[in-house]
């Protein structure tokens, strides 16, 4: 199990490393908000551990230089070769079974 139990925990400590990145930049709140294209209040929120919008978060990493962070979120997914050989290729085309004509034994005509 993780050492940070909830969600509120991990929102506290992503905000205090964004904080420390911002002050490690020597950039106040208002300058990140700026850089960010976002408001003011959002890097408050963030750096507090409130909710925040993805885009909001996305934009401070940029601008910290941290997108790093955005992609270890998101692992390369890989497919094993075992699998390739075992999947089928996609449809082309429509298979509808035909209806039989009525008034005709096993629709002949």
């Amino acid at each position: 199990m993780s050492r940070y139990q909830t969600i509120e925990e991990f929102e506290q400590i992503l905000g205090e490393q964004i904080r420390t990145l911002r002050l490690m930049l020597n950039l106040d709140q208002r300058e990140l908000a700026a850089q960010a294209g976002i408001a003011l209040n959002a890097v408050k929120r963030l750096e507090s551990g409130k909710t925040s919008t993805t885009r909001s978060l996305i934009s401070v990493l940029r601008v910290l230089g941290r997108t790093d962070w955005l992609t270890s979120l998101s692992p390369n997914i890989t497919i094993n070769p075992i699998t390739m050989a075992n999947l089928k290729s996609p449809r082309q085309r429509v298979f509808k079974k035909r209806k039989s004509r009525k008034g005709t034994a096993d629709g002949d005509i």
